[in-house]
């Protein structure tokens, strides 16, 4: 199953530059509704739509945000959760962490985390988890466009604040989702970030990157 998988991702999705982090390569596909239909198949993840096959723009925002500024990560143990491709995860990887963990819950995800590290001559350990209810165990916590539901935003933002109050610094991407927390951080830097109409009816969304 696992061959097939990666298979699946290589198949489906293109190697491909990120708009806003040009110097980072993603297998990408080029339109979310066939890919979506096939994903709820034989390989349907447990969330639904095909978060690894595109560059959203909350985790374009803070790869980009964390590229610019290699001191937030460098030498420092990092954590991506809900990683999608692990766009977020490379970008701490090529700005000198000390080790980069990528979690998701889907299996896709973390066969496209596995091949676009590859792809980036990066080294990213990814891990197929749900982890939103223990410890972040990590230096630095990163997590990109991860408000797009109310149940699963909640869940994020306890995370997050728990992370932050072991000690671990946490920064997230967001384009202004409809369940971000009123509390959801300190913005310290902001994005015009390219995206497509079939994602998100525009061409470019506002993205904030906010510490906790």
């Amino acid at each position: 199953m696992t061959d097939l998988v990666y298979a699946f991702v290589r198949l489906h999705a293109r190697l491909a530059p990120v708009p806003l982090t040009p110097e980072i390569l993603l297998h990408q596909a080029d339109e979310p509704i066939g890919l979506w239909e096939l994903t709820e198949g034989e390989f349907r993840s447990e969330q639904p739509p095909p978060f690894w096959a595109f560059a959203w723009a909350g985790g374009q925002g803070l790869a980009r945000y964390v590229l610019d500024n290699p001191e937030v990560v460098a030498g420092r143990r990092v954590l991506d959760v809900a990683c999608g491709s692990g766009l977020v995860a490379i970008a701490a990887a090529k700005a000198g962490a000390a080790s980069v963990r990528a979690v998701d819950i889907d299996p896709l995800a973390i066969a496209a985390v596995t091949a676009n590290a590859a792809a980036n001559g990066v080294p990213v350990t990814a891990e197929r988890a749900d982890i939103l209810d223990g410890p972040a165990d990590a230096d630095v916590v990163l997590a990109g466009d991860v408000f797009y539901s109310q149940a699963f935003a909640t869940r994020m933002f306890g995370f997050l604040r728990r992370a932050r109050k072991a000690g671990a610094d946490a920064y997230v991407g967001d384009p202004g989702r409809a369940f971000r927390p009123h509390a959801a951080g300190t913005e310290v830097a902001s994005y015009e970030v390219p995206t497509t109409m079939a994602l998100e009816s525009v061409t470019t969304k506002r993205t904030s990157v906010r510490r906790f």
